[in-house]
């Protein structure tokens, strides 16, 4: 039986360690795992924000594709193109939207209305869209008008933890998420200031994007005391993060908004109690009583939060117990892989009918 055919388009390097692209691993190992002959095509590093190069670079790249042979195209790239690139292709798109580009925290006002209206036109062209929520299902149906028969959830998967590692002491504090305002790092500086009487270290796990901000973390972490209590650790090994994941006692992430959040995933599959930001897919993507959620923005009660869960043990163990039984539950990246790959199937076989 042959290989069926599809590609996959992804800006930048695919060893990035974010949430979108660690998806974006796993679902391209996974598919040809299936039987799927999944052609990566890498596009320019300047998504979302593309050079002309790489914008002509993309229109090439895609131009090529075969008709019968669906592309993904990630959203980094799909909502940010030139509407003649995807115009100009003859194989079906299916967009794989991790989070609305005009949702990135700290943009302008002119910049994120551009995105926006270039995401809700270039959606318009795709075939079908993929999403990690039920949150930006909806989103994608309500703000950028894309149908919602033409929208597949594809909940990312998580590994489970190989044994269990003793927790260290003082307990470990972990956030993970890449130096962006949207992680909303600086927000968990200023509440860890404000619990400083009370035994903890921190570790804050992520890769350096936005040079601008990481540099006002470390300026946080000086100004504020907590150089002997917080590490930035940047970017890390897979190794070394589980190791952070299993040494933890508390996950702490103040995001001012998320797509979905595989880290919570990451966080539940650990046992780990969270505290975090009632913002985006988080309400539906921590479950229910393994996490305390305050509004974004607000590190006084985001203090508050950590106060409570080092101080409460009964508290505490609640939201391990409810954190461990919803991480047995997770789906596996398996289950993403196949769910994605019926999607494929049918868009391929509606282009063969087309012919």
């Amino acid at each position: 039986m042959p290989l069926r055919t599809a590609a996959f388009a992804v800006p930048g390097d695919l060893q990035t360690l974010t949430g979108g692209y660690i998806y974006d691993l796993r679902l391209l190992t996974g598919l040809r795992g299936l039987g799927w002959d999944i052609t990566h095509i890498p596009l320019g590093a300047s998504f979302p924000d593309p050079s002309k190069k790489d914008m002509h670079h993309a229109a090439q790249q895609l131009a090529m594709v075969p008709s019968t042979a669906p592309v993904i195209i990630d959203g980094l790239a799909m909502g940010a193109m030139d509407h003649d690139v995807l115009t100009g292709m003859t194989a079906p798109i299916i967009a794989l939207v991790h989070h609305p580009l005009a949702h990135e925290s700290g943009l302008p006002r002119d910049k994120r209305d551009k995105l926006f209206r270039t995401e809700r036109d270039n959606l318009a062209l795709a075939s079908h869209v993929l999403v990690p929520s039920p949150h930006t299902a909806a989103l994608l149906g309500s703000d950028y008008d894309v149908p919602s028969d033409r929208i597949t959830v594809a909940r990312p998967g998580t590994d489970r933890p190989i044994g269990r590692l003793a927790k260290t002491q003082p307990p470990l504090i972990l956030s993970v998420g890449i130096q962006v305002p949207r992680k909303g790092h600086d927000v968990l500086l200023r509440a860890l200031a404000q619990v400083v009487d009370r035994p903890w270290q921190a570790v804050i796990a992520g890769s350096a994007l936005d040079a601008d901000h990481a540099s006002l973390l470390a300026r946080l972490v000086d100004e504020l005391g907590l150089s002997n209590r917080v590490r930035l650790a940047g970017r890390v090994s897979g190794e070394e993060l589980a190791r952070l994941y299993g040494q933890a006692s508390v996950f702490a992430l103040a995001t001012r908004y998320e797509g979905y959040g595989i880290v919570f995933d990451e966080a539940m599959a650990y046992g780990l109690p969270i505290i975090t930001c009632a913002t985006g897919a988080v309400p539906e993507t921590v479950a229910q009583g393994a996490g305390l959620l305050v509004p974004p923005d607000d590190h006084d009660a985001f203090a508050d939060a950590l106060a409570q869960v080092l101080d409460e043990t009964e508290i505490r163990d609640r939201m391990v117990a409810a954190s461990q039984t919803a991480g047995v539950a997770l789906q596996n990246w398996d289950g993403t892989s196949r769910l994605v790959a019926d999607v494929l199937d049918r868009i391929a076989k509606n282009a063969q009918d087309d012919r």
